[in-house]
Order: C-alpha cells, then sequence, then structure tokens
C-alpha cells in the first residue's frame, strides 16, 4: 500500500499542528511549508480540507493561524488515511467496471488482498495523533526543527492566501 503525496502531507500538517498545540502562537501555513519543504498552495488546500472534516479550526490575517479542533486522541490515522485517499484497489479486479482479468471467475487473489487492504486499515484504526506525536522528558510536545527560528525572524504569517 502506498499513501498519495496529498494524504503525506495532510498527515504532516496534523502532526505539526500536534506537536505545537501547547505554544501560544498559532501554526501557520508558510511554518509548515518552510520546514517541510512544501508549497504554499497546496497546503493552503489541504489546511482548508481539514478544517471542513472539523479536524482544525483556522483563523485568517495577522495572528491567525491553525489548531487542531480535536484532541490528539480523538484523531485516527486511519480516518485520516479513508478520508485523504481516492483508490484503494490493489489490482484491476478490485474494480467491476474495469476488470479484464479471465482468472476473476476462480482467482482467490481478491480476497486475499482484501483481507491485506482491510488489515492494513485495522492497524492504522488502532493508531491516534498521539500515538504519531513525540513528547519530550517534560511531557510537552517536542516541536520541529526550525519552528523557534521562523517564529523569530516574522515568517508567523497566518492563513492569507
Amino acid at each position: 500500500m502506498r499513501l498519495t503525496q496529498w494524504t503525506d502531507y495532510t498527515l504532516r500538517v496534523l502532526m505539526y499542528c500536534a506537536a505545537s498545540q501547547n505554544r501560544d502562537q498559532p501554526v501557520t501555513i508558510t511554518e509548515i511549508a518552510v520546514n517541510h519543504g512544501i508549497s504554499r498552495s497546496h497546503l493552503t488546500k489541504i489546511v482548508q480540507e481539514l478544517a471542513a472534516k472539523g479536524w482544525l479550526e483556522t483563523t485568517r490575517g495577522r495572528g491567525g493561524g491553525m489548531r487542531l479542533l480535536k484532541s490528539t486522541d480523538a484523531i485516527l490515522l486511519g480516518d485520516v488515511v479513508r478520508a485523504t485517499e481516492t483508490d484503494f484497489a490493489m489490482v484491476e479486479c478490485f474494480d467491476p467496471a474495469q476488470n479484464q482479468c479471465r482468472m476473476s471467475p476462480h482467482c482467490r487473489l481478491k480476497g486475499i488482498l482484501s483481507q491485506a487492504t482491510q488489515r492494513y486499515l485495522d492497524v492504522l484504526d488502532g493508531v491516534s495523533l498521539a500515538d504519531l506525536v513525540p513528547t519530550s522528558g517534560t511531557g510537552l510536545p517536542t516541536l520541529p526543527a526550525g519552528v523557534d527560528s521562523i517564529m523569530k525572524n516574522g515568517m508567523h504569517s497566518g492563513l492569507e492566501s
């Protein structure tokens, strides 16, 4: 199973927000873009989708940014992957409209791959955002590298488009 770049970036946004949730300033798109080398416009679309799904709270303008709307325990990796991935068809026969395989009536591969996909999602359902974000010895989240320097250099610019 391979995740799309969209899902990868979605997970990075959520993890970054989780690691930053105890600080005073909200996380900004620019901050994540700089720290991860991701396009701001791409991240803006992801953040809008996460807000629409009820996972992020966003505030526009100076001093704006984003924060998690749900607790890290309530955001399950399986839910995020299901919401962001569009295709779980591992092979052609998963889609009856495209299936040209002549072995389908007698093949057991589809059933095995279906089980594997379900077990994959079952494992992800057992992992919350809280499980993905390490904490320091003080119990506070460990912020991603570079966050302090970005904040000091004035790159805290909210959710402007």
